[in-house]
């Protein structure tokens, strides 16, 4: 039996990113991975989303400025589009693992699970460590529904050869709205059934009800307060069907949330507590087993489970399980979110839990579509709603198609409590989003 200093189980990026750090403090690290090296943002999630979206993207912008300057139409090629991400993902688990083996790091391929709270095994072999850092991520949660057998999931859309030509959507969270917008400017008929009529929940309603408003008119069909019962399969396809409601399709995707990856492990075999919301750990990502913390999506919080965030916790659980006797709580900074398309939502602040259990907010929604910033390009719609406790701003949501671009200089200046003053004083290259922050905060 092998023994380690270390061992992290998951080669996401939050477990690589750590064995990187135990590695270059001279620890014997062995890091575990059931799937795919690298996973689920670089193989099946964000990465190749926001290369599907590129496509996306090219093809509003100029769809926008047809009849002033640009003549013509643009269209996407599904097999081409697919190709150009396979030359992205096809090589992330090969170099992913290639490395870390490059770095003296130990890596072992299956599923791990725990003896004891010292002792995993991996297939035939068994491993031994003083530590863990547990880092496995979640996967697509199924509907439990009649029928489930015929839901495909994200990762099942990410991976098709052929666009079919009509697609439904169970659910209307972030996932839903990126793969629709996707879908449908590749040419599918495109459906989104969500079971009440609140989508994007984490989102600022208002600008919510906006941002549907135009996906509908780009020929995104929304069915709200509609729960599907039941999917059946017929030779054409598939129909949905819910309480005075039935619809065909030729393919469904189930993107009704995620679970943390956490059945194998045999948590319990190590005294580790969870949830069905993850592991849970303290304010030390220290699970209920001291020599055993956990870190990224697979744990309960109430944070964002982002890629991002995963990263920030990983470089705090490395400092956290060296220095035992000298570490404080992990302090998480403000957190942005995005949800990707030609048109973009995003917010950064209090949460909308936190905004409406708060009596003394207030907001204002700024109309930006003729400012010049979005005139030029002819956006069809950019707003920014402003949430206020008393004077100081504690939320922004912002929709236009550059969105994700303005969403990280609101980070800044909230995070770093930036004034109107200070940004005032500032000289910014004009005209870009920057140079309209004077006029906004």
């Amino acid at each position: 039996m092998k023994k380690y200093d270390v061992i992290v189980v998951g080669g996401g990026p939050a477990g690589t990113a750590a064995a990187y750090s135990f590695s270059e403090q001279g620890k014997t690290v062995a890091i575990v991975e059931a799937d795919l090296w690298g996973g689920t943002c670089p193989n099946r999630g964000c990465d190749p989303k926001k290369l599907l979206m590129s496509a996306v993207e090219a093809q509003a912008k100029a769809a926008h400025l047809v009849g002033k300057g640009i003549t013509g139409t643009l269209g996407i090629d599904w097999e081409d589009l697919m190709a150009f991400k396979r030359s992205y993902t096809d090589h992330v688990p090969t170099s992913t693992k290639q490395g870390l083996v490059d770095s003296g790091i130990d890596a072992y391929e299956g599923e791990a699970t725990f003896i004891d709270d010292q002792t995993l095994r991996i297939g035939s072999e068994t491993l031994s460590a003083e530590q863990f850092l547990l880092a496995t991520g979640q996967r697509p949660a199924v509907l439990p529904i009649k029928g489930q057998e015929y839901l495909h999931s994200s990762t099942d859309f990410l991976a098709l050869e052929k666009l079919p030509d009509k697609i439904t959507f169970l659910g209307a969270g972030y996932i839903t709205f990126e793969l629709a917008v996707i879908a449908q400017a590749a040419g599918a008929e495109v459906h989104i059934i969500h079971h009440n009529d609140r989508p994007l929940k984490a989102f600022d309603q208002e600008l919510v009800h906006t941002f549907v408003e135009q996906l509908e008119e780009q020929g995104i069909s929304f069915h709200f307060n509609v729960e599907i019962e039941a999917v059946t399969q017929s030779k054409k396809g598939y129909t949905l069907q819910g309480k005075d409601f039935a619809l065909a399709t030729d393919y469904v995707v189930g993107a009704t949330g995620r679970i943390p990856n956490v059945e194998s492990l045999h948590l319990e075999n190590a005294g580790v507590d969870y949830s069905k919301g993850g592991i849970k750990v303290n304010d030390y990502l220290e699970t209920t087993n001291p020599r055993i913390f956990a870190c990224g999506d697979v744990v309960a919080k109430k944070q964002p489970k982002l890629t991002p965030v995963s990263s920030f916790e990983a470089k705090y659980a490395v400092a956290s399980m060296s220095e035992k006797d000298n570490r404080t709580a992990i302090k998480y900074p403000l957190i942005p979110t995005i949800v990707f398309g030609d048109l973009k939502l995003a917010r950064i602040g209090q949460s909308e839990k936190e905004l409406a259990e708060n009596p003394h907010v207030h907001s204002e929604t700024i109309d930006l579509t003729n400012w010049f910033t979005y005139r030029r390009v002819n956006d069809p719609v950019a707003k920014l709603k402003l949430v206020y406790e008393g004077d100081r701003v504690v939320a922004i949501t912002c929709l236009s198609t550059i969105a994700d671009e303005l969403i990280n200089l609101f980070y800044l200046i909230l995070e770093k409590q930036i004034s109107h003053e200070e940004i005032a004083a500032l000289i910014f290259a004009y005209p870009t989003p920057a140079s309209d922050l004077s006029y906004i905060l």
